[in-house]
């Protein structure tokens, strides 16, 4: 009797070392493979989101700098006359302010409605240079949940077929395969969703913060072509 129950628990036990060798061995390389091709679409997706973010980051720090001194020493030189001087500060700074305001200056001489409307709309101009790839990075947040679900789908269908083809002979095994993958795809697609959705927020504060930046310098642009001997 000490014998058998002796044997059952080495049976257990090896049992019990089989089932960890198998959990240890899983691994986020299985994961995905594991997820078929929906998970290379999910992959992609994640890729061009991660360069968007990091590629958009970087023009909007870019924006965010400036020359605290830019604006008086362009009031100075538009008080003293020297419109060549500002147009040249304007192009040896490379920031959206300094192009805004170097269209200004191009227009001067010009009724100042003319010359607000130039500027509003290299503002426009702008903004929609800062936005570039947003679009794409919600449309990454949206869609990559969609996909994952898509996965899911096929995955189920895949376990039930497999189901129905088996008759009465149904086996755990044969089921596990499509809903492994359905599951697999549905977390892959909620991560790059996430990401995607949480990375695009972020951008577009900035691009708010770079907006309203672009909104006050071209309200002080104007206060000074309005009263130049101010």
């Amino acid at each position: 009797m000490v014998q058998e129950v002796g044997q059952e628990a080495e049976m257990l036990t090896d049992a019990a070392g089989e089932m960890m060798v198998e959990q240890q061995s899983l691994n986020v390389i299985d994961l995905f493979l594991s997820g078929g091709w929906i998970m290379w679409v999910l992959l992609a997706m994640s890729v061009y989101s991660v360069y968007v973010f990091f590629e958009r980051n970087a023009a909007l720090r870019n924006a965010l700098k400036e020359d605290k001194n830019f604006m008086s020493k362009i009031k100075d030189y538009i008080h003293s006359g020297n419109i060549e001087n500002a147009r040249s500060l304007c192009e040896q700074t490379d920031n959206p302010v300094a192009r805004l305001v170097a269209k200004g200056i191009s227009r001067i001489g010009r009724p100042l409605n003319d010359i607000q409307t130039a500027v509003e709309n290299a503002g426009n101009i702008e903004v929609a240079r800062l936005e570039k790839g947003l679009a794409g990075l919600a449309s990454v947040s949206g869609g990559g949940p969609m996909i994952g679900f898509l996965g899911t789908v096929t995955g189920m269908i895949q376990a039930f077929y497999q189901m129905a083809s088996a008759g009465n002979n149904i086996e755990v095994s044969s089921l596990a395969g499509g809903i492994y993958t359905a599951l697999v795809t549905t977390v892959g697609g909620l991560i790059v969703g996430i990401i995607a959705y949480f990375a695009h927020n972020y951008l577009v504060s900035r691009v708010d913060r770079v907006v309203a930046t672009l909104e006050t310098r071209t309200m002080e642009f104007m206060d000074l072509l309005n009263d130049p001997t101010a």
